[in-house]
């Protein structure tokens, strides 16, 4: 038994875990030392401090933050900045404390009644590559990681308690200051009430409740992140992120925004106890991911957009010597869609897109949009929807959208019901999506009509207006609008004139150009097509690289248009503006014989809306030469693509006959034929038809003619065949 009673071994476990305790709080010490040191002392040149002089700028401005970039801090000291991505839940309080001491330092004397120093918030920003969304697996948890995304969501600024005070209910007693964890964790309560008095009961279990009053708190917002379109694998859901934003971090971004999210990745408790057991204990271990936001950088580059890449001096000199090549027009016309051949108007009008007029914010704050729509109109297999899916890889933002598929809520914006706060949360949809970018909207005929009525506004205004479910809001919606439709009868039917176009005048004015694409005949245009699609077919990889000589490749093209759309925004000049205004008169009265020859209105106007299309058309081709000015060359070009596009398909609907097969002569008989037959039968009588043959026959008209006739009538529905196809009923 000897040394049993030895008291060593009772004191050393003791004083050791002390120790340990004192290098812990001397580490923390010294750690906040090397970051206030950091803030006092980290300079650029000689005498720019730039974080001290920042913290003491915001200070006096009453906004209680700074913004440091942890590049900085690695280059001041390498380990600091490495605990600060590693163990950052520990050290960011740590900054915060140091900055709050600086501030203490640098703004004395405060003047009276602002002698307490305000906490300060520590925002990071960082330079290091970025991280994907799915990339984010258990070994990054509890540190920093930099996602890019777009907001889609943002719930209401609520508030967070950080110090709280609780009391015993049994014998008032007071526990305050008691630290909540940042983030989304909450805080348990104790279950048993510390204090024993004598003489008195015991407090029963779970006595606290929480004061209010005695609470601080900050603002909090939770956001919902989507990972960017571009980085969804294809046929993949794209992932979505919860982010929690507290104190000046909050409100800084709205839905649609591209974003990239400096935070810690953090979990939380997923499961809620249940009404029936209230202690559920099944998934004790699982928790559900959420990033605490340390840093937000919307990119602004453009309209709610990031361009994916940054551009270079040399890319800079490599864009002028394009914009300033003579044919550049013509390059860019080529390098759109190259498999696909010919449609050369269509695609200098895409390139015109593309690279989108100028938008102009007028005095009275209204503005005049600078997008360019464009819609094709035609027969199938004429490469419409290779050229839209084209678009969407080439544009800046691009949405793909088919006509079926979209609801009016998917295309604009929805109010949906938060799960976790059971109030309405607005969710953007394509069109706000694709903000400074193109929406291509395929198989547009096949949209409902109260659909597409929903497009309006997002096309003329730019701005999408939600008022339903007490949320009253308008969002930005600055994009062009691509979309492809077939006519009524599938192809395109010369008879019929008007009735192919199954639009509103009210969407048709709203595209500045209309193609009709017809799927013609031509015998040597359908040798040199089939050679072509041969080739594309034999050697799809060589035809690419090797027939590409003055084009641009797709990464070239990409940055080259969302360089010029960030560089220059162009301007009429004053002598191209008489010279449209001549013409825009011109083309009025054109249309207006037109509508007096035909004896009705054309379904296409030409209002204007257009004469503003032929104004952006300008502006973008000065855009392409990064031109300040749009030349009388531009708007003669602008011109002549509005006359092969709208005003080609505005008095296309007037071809009574067939007349792409027959002569004028054929013509005007086609027409005495058919008066004739009018007035041989009143609507709602009935005649035999091959009594009305026999007839014309006699009058030496040839009998194919007769039944051209008859054909074009039952197809306009003017008559009808009853009685096993014998006699003709007349309906109209």
């Amino acid at each position: 038994m000897a040394g049993f009673d030895d008291p060593g071994i009772f004191f050393s476990d003791n004083f050791g875990s002390e120790d340990q305790h004192d290098e812990l709080q001397n580490s923390r010490l010294q750690i906040k030392r090397r970051f206030k040191e950091f803030i006092r002392q980290f300079h650029e040149g000689n005498f720019s401090y730039i974080y001290r002089d920042q913290l003491k700028r915001h200070y006096n401005l009453g906004l209680y933050w700074m913004e440091v970039d942890v590049e900085d801090v690695s280059s001041f000291d390498e380990t600091l900045a490495e605990k600060l991505y590693k163990v950052p839940t520990d050290h960011l309080p740590l900054f915060e404390e140091a900055a709050k001491e600086v501030a203490d330092e640098i703004t004395r004397p405060r003047p009276e009644g602002e002698e307490d120093v305000q906490d300060i918030q520590v925002v990071l920003k960082s330079a290091a590559n970025c991280c994907g969304i799915r990339d984010l697996k258990s070994d990054q948890m509890a540190r920093l990681v930099k996602i890019p995304g777009i907001i889609i969501a943002a719930s209401a600024i609520r508030a967070k308690a950080t110090k709280i005070s609780i009391q015993c209910r049994s014998c008032r007693n007071f526990v305050n200051n008691i630290a909540v964890k940042p983030g989304l964790e909450g805080y348990s309560m104790p279950r048993k009430c510390p204090t024993e008095q004598a003489g008195r009961p015991k407090c029963p279990v779970d006595p606290f409740f929480i004061v209010p009053d005695k609470c601080k708190c900050v603002d909090f917002q939770v956001l919902k992140l989507q990972e960017a379109p571009d980085a969804v694998p294809n046929g993949e859901m794209p992932r979505h992120m919860q982010l929690y934003c507290d104190r000046y971090l909050c409100e800084r971004v709205v839905p649609g925004n591209r974003v990239t999210v400096i935070g810690v990745y953090s979990i939380k408790k997923t499961a809620k106890p249940t009404k029936m057991n209230p202690r559920d204990k099944v998934n004790v271990g699982i928790r559900a991911p959420y990033l605490r936001v340390v840093g937000i950088q919307v990119d602004t580059d453009g309209p709610g957009r990031s361009t994916g890449f940054a551009i270079t001096p040399e890319d800079e000199d490599q864009f002028r010597r394009l914009a300033s090549s003579p044919n550049i027009y013509e390059t860019v016309a080529k390098s759109v869609a190259p498999s696909i051949y010919g449609s050369m108007d269509i695609k200098k009008s895409i390139t015109c897109l593309l690279f989108g007029g100028s938008r102009k914010r007028l005095p009275d704050g209204t503005t005049r949009r600078g997008d360019i729509n464009v819609l094709l109109l035609g027969d199938p297999g004429t490469a419409k929807s290779q050229l839209l899916k084209f678009v969407e890889k080439c544009a800046p933002i691009g949405v793909y959208t088919s006509g079926k598929g979209s609801s009016a809520a998917g295309l604009t914006a929805s109010v949906i019901r938060d799960p976790t706060s059971r109030n309405f949360v607005m969710e953007g949809g394509a069109m706000v999506l694709a903000d400074g970018g193109v929406v291509c909207i395929d198989e547009f005929d096949k949209m409902r009509e109260d659909d597409r009525v929903a497009i309006h506004e997002a096309m003329e205004q730019q701005t999408i207006s939600i008022a339903k479910a007490g949320i009253t809001t308008t969002l930005n919606s600055r994009c062009s609008v691509l979309a492809a439709a077939n006519s009524v009868f599938g192809r395109w039917d010369d008879t019929k004139g008007d009735q192919n176009i199954d639009f509103m005048p009210t969407i048709l004015s709203r595209f500045d150009m209309i193609y009709i694409v017809k799927d013609e005949h031509d015998e040597a245009r359908d040798v040199t097509l089939a050679k072509h699609v041969m080739n594309v077919h034999m050697n799809a990889l060589q035809t690419t690289e090797s027939e590409r000589q003055g084009e641009l490749d797709l990464n070239t093209l990409k940055k080259y248009i969302s360089y010029c759309r960030s560089k220059c925004g162009p301007r009429l000049a004053p002598e191209s503006a008489e010279k449209l205004k001549n013409r825009y008169v011109l083309m009025r009265n054109g249309a207006g014989e037109h509508e007096r020859e035909t004896g009705k209105k054309t379904s296409i106007p030409i209002t204007v809306r257009q004469l503003e299309a032929i104004i952006r058309m300008s502006e973008s081709l000065a855009k392409m030469r990064l031109q300040p000015f749009a030349l009388e060359a531009d708007v003669d070009e602008a011109l002549r693509l509005f006359q092969v596009s709208t005003l080609a398909a505005a008095t296309s609907g007037d071809l009574s006959g067939a007349e792409g097969f027959t002569t004028e002569e054929d013509q005007e008989m086609l027409s005495r034929i058919e008066k004739q037959i009018k007035r041989r039968f009143v609507i709602g009588s009935q005649v035999s038809e091959h009594a009305i043959v026999q007839d014309f026959t006699k009058q030496k008209y040839p009998e194919r003619s007769i039944y051209k006739v008859i054909h074009f009538m039952l197809r306009r529905g003017e008559i009808q065949h009853r009685m096993q196809r014998k006699m003709l009923y007349r309906v109209k």
